[in-house]
């Protein structure tokens, strides 16, 4: 697979992830809702060790919340990019609208769904929904 490229809205952030992406989801937690400015968020957890930062990092802010995975953005345009585990840095999971091109994934279920906004329908598109964090499997 030729590498998956994508940054921040100003351009000063890149990326490029390795190895195709494992899972996405949609989340509609409260806190997602507050990062992006909208109902939930679209994201890809790639493969532990394949993103890779090439142009910006020192244009990466981090708010690490007390009990979850540090957000990152850019610090200039205010892109939400990705989130990684504190625990394990190379535990990455990148935003779609932070992706150059399609990152040849589809989410497969939505969490969180007991937080989404009143305001907000979520699509019959067939996918599993958790009212919080699905159990892990596998």
């Amino acid at each position: 697979m030729a590498s998956l490229t994508g940054g921040c809205g100003c351009g000063l952030v890149r990326f490029a992830v390795l190895e195709p992406p494992v899972l996405a989801t949609f989340c509609h937690c409260t806190r997602c809702q507050h990062r992006t400015g909208g109902a939930s968020s679209v994201q890809a957890r790639l493969a532990p060790g394949s993103f890779a930062l090439t142009q910006g990092e020192e244009h990466v802010g981090v708010w690490a919340p007390p009990d979850g995975f540090e957000k990152c953005f850019c610090v200039r345009c205010g892109s939400a990019l990705f989130s990684r585990d504190p625990s394990d840095p190379t535990v990455v999971s990148v935003r779609f609208g932070a992706f150059d091109d399609d990152p040849g994934i589809r989410p497969s279920y939505h969490q969180f769904v007991a937080d989404a906004p009143a305001w907000d329908t979520i699509p019959d598109d067939g996918l599993p929904r958790f009212d919080a964090r699905p159990p892990v499997t596998g």
